[in-house]
């Protein structure tokens, strides 16, 4: 029970990386479709159009530059992680050679005298 718990404890932070790639892709996507529609409103002298087409884009603009922000977050919040998980594994195994070299120096001291 406890590694299908793990295992979808690991699987979360990709899911919600693909999902957020995903929406990126789709923003992408549709900034595409918006951009040419824009060509074609200009072809069709639609003043009002091309305005309207050219918020939607700058508002496609934003929404994707927020989710690659996100991501690169989510990024830099694994890798900091990852580093204090490392650290905190450093401190417990030196304290713990510490400990055990104490033990053997004065289990060694004692044999002598």
């Amino acid at each position: 029970m406890e590694g299908i718990e793990a295992k979808t404890r690991d699987e979360a932070p990709k899911l919600l990386m693909a999902i957020r790639c995903a929406k990126a892709a789709l923003l992408l996507s549709s900034l595409k479709s918006s951009v040419s529609r824009v060509f074609e409103a200009a072809n069709n002298d639609e003043d009002e159009e091309k305005e309207k087409m050219r918020r939607e884009i700058e508002n496609l603009r934003v929404e994707l530059v927020k989710e690659r922000l996100k991501i690169k977050k989510i990024k830099l919040c694994g890798v900091m992680e990852l580093i204090l998980q490392l650290i905190l594994v450093m401190l417990i195994s030196s304290f713990h050679m510490t400990l055990a070299f104490d033990f053997f120096l004065c289990d060694d001291e004692s044999s002598f005298l």
